[in-house]
């Protein structure tokens, strides 16, 4: 039986490498996009396939899917988890990278999709689709917001061909590159566990598992939906005064 192929755009850290890992660990033949491709030591599986292009190149871009199939075959799920992190103009970049580049991806693979089984498509969004944070340029919050329409539309045009189309927003998360920044800062670890219902802060492995959850079986008739997973801080209602988060570094 033919492994399920799990494309991850934007899988080489923090939330994106978590996901890459999550979908490993259920068995995926997994193809990554990302602009550079890891050494050996950092792949999350020994069989993943890289594929690098810069998702600011359109025709790049549209390469990479017919690649990453003749590699592992039809597409099952595809996974948005990019950022961008360039040092231009922020707000045509944020722009460009996720909302176009993430346009220009759905249409590239959606003749790519495995025919003979439902397919999985899950942008990952963020609290910014909300609510303002100081943390992030307007460009940002913009680009988020719109990748949830966006999501809705796809969910909308692809529903007939039996791919679903889903979101997961988190906040901000412990991930490998900023767990020790955080836990060795006390002050915003106070903030986070005073904010937060739940107490604590969450892991990029939480936000890969509702991933997971999208892409799978036991999520076969949820299309069109935003799953806010942020330990309930979005519940709160700011009416009293509230530390604010220390200044970013």
């Amino acid at each position: 039986m033919r492994r399920r192929h799990s494309l991850i755009v934007g899988g080489t850290r923090g939330v994106g490498r978590a996901v890459a890992a999550a979908l490993a660990r259920e068995g995926d033949a997994l193809s990554v996009l990302a602009r550079r491709i890891p050494p050996d030591g950092e792949k999350v599986a020994a069989d993943a396939y890289y594929v690098s292009a810069d998702l600011l190149d359109a025709e790049a871009i549209r390469r990479a899917v017919p690649e990453a199939v003749a590699r592992h075959g039809p597409l099952n799920c595809l996974v948005f988890v990019q950022r961008y992190r360039g040092d231009g103009d922020a707000w045509a970049g944020e722009l460009a990278t996720s909302l176009t580049a993430t346009k220009t991806l759905i249409e590239a693979a959606a003749a790519h999709f495995d025919a003979d089984a439902p397919g999985a498509v899950v942008v990952v969004g963020s609290a910014a689709t909300r609510f303002v944070t100081g943390a992030q340029p307007v460009g940002y919050h913009v680009a988020k917001a719109g990748l949830m329409q966006m999501m809705r539309y796809y969910a909308a045009a692809l529903g007939p061909r039996n791919v679903r189309v889903n979101a997961v927003s988190p906040t901000t998360v412990l991930k490998r590159e900023s767990r020790d920044f955080y836990l060795k800062n006390e002050p915003l670890c106070s903030y986070y566990k005073s904010a937060i219902p739940l107490g604590r802060m969450g892991t990029a492995e939480e936000m890969a598992d509702v991933v997971a959850f999208l892409c799978g079986p036991k999520a076969s008739f949820i299309t069109g939906q935003e799953i806010v997973v942020d330990g309930g801080m979005s519940l709160l209602l700011h009416d009293a005064p509230t530390p604010r988060p220390p200044a970013a570094p």
